[in-house]
């Protein structure tokens, strides 16, 4: 293929308008791949500590950031069944997707259903699938459950509540009281995150203790949300949050929790502690990919049939990374800031 793509590069730790935009010829997919034409890709929390250089194992800079991706395939490698062009497709990449063309490994693509605004799918791949995958393998939480949510307005924690509520399970919700109305709208009760008195508000109530906890915050905070768990509930652990804006080693924070997560698992008192890293059992290539794609496949199904509604804060063109990144992180938003392509 002739032409260009357009794609945003993290050069270093910089602010938002810090990022470059480049120009680079269309690559050709190598054996096994497929170039994507991008439809939407988004702002995580990933690319937000990214940029800090606080991201656990993110690349050295620089590099294109940009954690998943919906488009259409427009040309493929040797290997590739030549009929997959033309069709839509989801994947997760962890960088890269900040592009207005992103070459994926084909095994790695999830087809889209038709209909489907890419908008709408991009605000539940990689959210979808950590929302899916925490509540129903991790945590397993049964119908008539009870789970607390912290910031439940974000990405994960609105899809989290969806999946929750539509698993027949109550959600205690935090968020700042901006989006208190939002987060009951979605179905959970909610709690000022700012409030002091927080996790006694929680406590108040579900005085019997709650079924699990979603901890995307950690530091301090994680013992008080271990402590609101019942006899067998969980405590899901999947962030740093507290940290995001520390020094040193961006990998500290995250040993720290993972090894007080695992001591905790030991106390005789019948709770269980995890952290959800989303890359866990990658190395077995084709159980990983099986899985993600299983997950993935009925979170777009529950969109498609309206259980689940997408919660998009803003559509701004791939050039406006920036802008885009400066109101993802002003924690002004509900659900996900999305990048779409430049018009022309």
């Amino acid at each position: 293929m002739t032409g260009t793509a357009l794609e945003i590069v993290m050069p270093g730790k910089v602010e938002p308008d810090g990022l470059q935009i480049r120009t680079r010829p269309l690559p050709t997919p190598a054996a096994g791949n497929v170039l994507l034409r991008m439809e939407a890709t988004g702002i995580s929390f990933a690319e937000q500590q990214m940029r800090r250089g606080r991201y656990y194992d993110q690349p050295s800079f620089p590099f294109v950031p940009g954690y998943d991706v919906v488009g259409t395939a427009v040309a493929a490698g040797p290997g590739v069944d030549a009929t997959m062009i033309g069709r839509r497709y989801a994947a997760v990449t962890k960088i890269g997707a900040w592009a207005s063309h992103v070459q994926v490994d084909a095994a790695d693509l999830v087809p889209v259903p038709d209909g489907l605004d890419a908008a709408e799918v991009e605000t539940l791949v990689v959210n979808g699938i950590t929302a899916w995958q925490m509540l129903h393998r991790m945590a397993k939480v049964r119908r008539g459950g009870t789970i607390v949510v912290l910031g439940a307005n974000g990405g994960v924690g609105t899809t989290l509540v969806q999946l929750a509520r539509h698993a027949g399970i109550t959600v205690i919700g935090t968020a700042s009281e901006r989006h208190h109305e939002t987060v009951r709208k979605l179905g959970a009760t909610p709690v000022d995150y700012r409030d002091p008195g927080m996790y006694h508000r929680i406590r108040q109530l579900a005085p019997n203790g709650v079924d699990a906890v979603f901890d995307h915050v950690g530091g301090t905070g994680l013992r008080q949300s271990w402590q609101l768990l019942r006899r067998g509930g969980t405590l899901v652990s999947y962030g740093t949050a507290a940290t995001k804006d520390g020094e040193g080693n961006a990998r500290i924070p995250v040993l720290k929790s993972y090894f007080r997560l695992m001591l905790w698992n030991y106390l005789p008192n019948g709770r269980n502690a995890h952290f959800y890293d989303f890359w866990a059992g990658r190395r077995h290539a084709a159980a990983f990919r099986t899985r993600l794609r299983d997950d993935l496949t009925e979170v777009l199904r529950l969109l498609a049939d309206g259980t689940l509604a997408p919660q998009i804060a803003a559509r701004l063109p791939l050039s406006d990374a920036a802008a885009a990144m400066t109101l993802a992180e002003s924690r002004t938003v509900t659900g996900k800031v999305v990048l779409v392509p430049d018009a022309g």
